[in-house]
């Protein structure tokens, strides 16, 4: 895909993204441009906008004169406290993440790094490649290198340490392991001041990770706000002054400049909103705050469906998206500012659609892009985890839809002793039914253990790609909680062009390839754009008592010389306890097809299936008429999960695969692959038979 084309694709599928796109750009050149006329804050100024007339006095205006009840905020230190102790476990996980931050080490998307207790931090380096970037003016500096990738770096100067050095001081009852923690936040954050001074280097390149930064900075601050090693002149005035920078870099710098703004836009919003809410006498705060409501709320509205979806086109990303705009709402709502009824409703809808399609151990299926994005610092999760989210959306707005999970320890930093109680007065809620979201197109199967969700719908960002894949009628199987047939995941963004662009294609997802084509043209050099060619739909959704029917179709190839349309049918049938999946080719011509069943391992083998299994799966309505004699048995040897039985007459194999279960990581499976000549009007399917 050309420029002209890309662009084309853009103004077909978001009419006026093009021309408002050039209006934001333009605007943001003017923000720039005055951004840079501006002199950077100094003491003389933050002590005019807090009403200080002394650095010392400034000190007290700061940090004693709160009149924020944000969940960070000292005066609700003894609620959460409380509120922990009745976790099990929670303590020891705090500590455990304290103790982590205090060696200054990181767990780099699998990479190890560690600097030790009070030593610099190698803020530039990218642990995996071992090369670092330079300090350097970002006007200059080449973000993209190859075999580099700055998300990397990013991870560790977002600053979520600071924060775990607080939560640490919080439950801590010794006075000099408080101490030492307090002792370890300033040498930190005076270490990564020092080290990336404002707009130079790796660190002053994306506005979204200034704005977490800064916001993570703002809650540590607020909860070491009664620490004495925090309480010295010459460390808070750097830290307001810091705080300060990066708020108006980040306004300077809006990442609304896109055809489509996206999720940098709403995270710019979030850091504005808690920095400002959280010490509003800082310059700026006020306009930006304003500023940070409005986007925010006007985000909401274009970045989520009104059925709860996000518009990403990507399950993992809508975690993301879900603590983004409860972080803002949050903490909004602690320091006495209301982003509106629609923005809350519209969230609590948000938490309704993860637990809709999140496992019963909580994990959701990675369909579209996953980087392992989170934004709540509160405890270690699985890149795939999204069960968390129903105890909080519960516990946040007394909820009994969401309720009937565990309480997570993210409610009880964000809600303290008040929002445990409130969720365990909650009557339990009736376990998640299968649901079908059209407009963000995921559609969730679910009955006898298993956990069906298919991948139907527009593309992410209103049809631009962002963050979705070419995997339009593919699916993600749990089975008992855990993922046995799989979308294989990101693996990568920059660092690896031609794995993010395997990673995303059609081969690599549990769906139909015809003739070795795409399902909408990729163009190798825009890693994040995808155009609207498949146009997949939802033909029926039919929950019933004892199966569950969704038929989903696309016209992705229907570019080919001899057009084909696929239509697909899943039915999950809970009292055989088994899925049959069958497609229907609609076109003229022959050709090759291949099918696709992805695995996150290597524990499959080819064995003769037993009668009762082949009675089951010959008992599923709309299977195939007859099978091969060898299937496809998946799990341990001795334990197996369950087995796919093929179509009579379609070739087999077991072939070697890859699967990313978090980005940056990337482990060997296998797939199994299934393929003929077909000329339509044409049928083949297959049943997966659970144990």
């Amino acid at each position: 895909m050309g420029t002209l084309d890309y662009y084309a694709a853009i103004a077909r599928m978001a009419p006026g993204a093009l021309a408002k796109s050039a209006v934001r750009r333009v605007q943001g050149v003017a923000r720039q441009a005055l951004y840079r006329r501006r002199e950077q804050v100094d003491e003389a100024q933050l002590l005019e906008s807090f009403g200080a007339t002394s650095a010392e006095a400034l000190v007290s205006l700061a940090l004693d004169h709160r009149s924020s009840r944000a969940w960070c905020e000292v005066s609700q230190r003894e609620s959460v406290r409380a509120a922990i102790a009745k976790l099990p476990g929670a303590k020891q996980r705090t500590q455990a993440r304290a103790a982590q931050a205090l060696a200054q080490a990181w767990n780099v998307f699998g990479t190890p790094v560690s600097f030790g207790e009070g030593r610099p931090v190698d803020w530039s380096l990218d642990p995996l490649s071992g090369k670092r970037y330079p300090v350097e003016p970002v006007e200059s500096l080449r973000l993209l290198v190859k075999g580099m990738d700055p998300k990397y770096p990013w991870v560790m100067g977002r600053l979520d340490s600071l924060v775990a050095l607080a939560q640490g001081a919080w439950v801590t009852n010794s006075p000099v392991g408080r101490s030492r923690l307090a002792t370890a936040f300033v040498a930190q954050t005076l270490d990564f001041l020092q080290a990336n001074p404002v707009g130079m280097g790796v660190h002053w390149t994306c506005p979204m990770e200034i704005a977490l930064r800064a916001a993570n900075l703002a809650q540590a601050l607020a909860m070491f706000a009664d620490a004495p090693e925090v309480r010295r002149p010459e460390f808070l005035v750097p830290v307001l002054g810091a705080l300060t920078e990066h708020s108006a870099w980040v306004e300077a710098h809006l990442e609304d400049h896109g055809a489509v703004p996206n999720n940098h836009l709403v995270s710019n919003y979030v850091g504005l909103a808690v920095v400002g809410l959280l010490f509003p006498e800082l310059p700026g705060a006020p306009r930006q705050v304003a500023l940070a409501a409005n986007g925010l709320r006007a985000q909401m509205d274009a970045q989520v469906h009104p059925e709860g979806t996000s518009f990403e086109g990507s399950i993992p990303y809508h975690r993301l998206a879900v603590e983004l705009f409860t972080l803002a709402w949050v903490v909004a709502r602690g320091a006495g500012v209301s982003l509106g009824p629609a923005y809350e409703a519209r969230l609590r809808l948000m938490y309704v659609a993860s637990r809709a399609w999140s496992s019963e151990q909580g994990l959701a299926p990675q369909v579209g892009d996953n980087d392992s994005g989170r934004v709540f610092p509160f405890q270690e999760r699985d890149e795939r985890e999204q069960g968390y989210l129903s105890g909080l959306g519960a516990a946040l707005f007394n909820d009994a839809g969401l309720s009937g999970g565990v309480f997570p320890d993210e409610a009880a930093w964000l809600l303290g002793n008040a929002g445990i109680a409130r969720f365990v007065a909650l009557p339990v809620a009736p376990a998640p039914v299968s649901v079908s979201f059209p407009v963000g197109g995921f559609h969730t199967l679910r009955g006898a253990g298993a956990v069906l969700t298919v991948s139907a719908g527009k593309q992410g960002q209103r049809g631009v790609g962002g963050h979705s894949h070419n995997d339009k009628l593919s699916f993600e199987l749990h089975v008992d909680g855990c993922p046995v047939i799989v979308d294989p995941g990101t693996g990568s963004y920059t660092r690896d062009p031609a794995l993010r662009n395997a990673m995303r294609s059609t081969a690599a997802h549990n769906t139909l390839q015809v003739d070795g084509e795409e399902q909408a043209p990729m163009d190798p050099a825009r890693l994040f754009a995808l155009p609207e060619d498949a146009r997949a739909r939802v033909v029926a959704f039919q929950p019933g008592a004892r199966h569950d029917r969704l038929v989903v179709r696309h016209d992705g190839y229907r570019h080919l010389a001899s057009p084909v349309g696929i239509e697909r049918t899943f039915l999950l049938d809970r009292h055989v306890r088994a899925l049959a999946v069958g497609d229907r080719l609609i076109g003229t011509g022959r050709h090759d097809v291949v099918g696709r069943l992805h695995l996150p391992d290597g524990q499959a083998r080819w064995c003769e299936p037993d009668a009762a299994v082949l009675a089951r799966a010959q008992r599923v309505p709309e299977g195939p008429g007859s099978f091969e004699a060898r299937a496809v048995e998946i799990g341990p040897a001795k334990a197996p999960v369950g087995w796919v039985l093929l179509e009579q007459g379609l070739e087999t194999s077991l072939v070697p695969s890859q699967y990313s279960p978090g980005y940056g990581r990337v482990v060997p499976s296998v797939s199994v692959e299934f393929r003929r000549q077909q000329t339509p009007p044409a049928r083949l399917g297959w049943v997966f038979v659970f144990r």
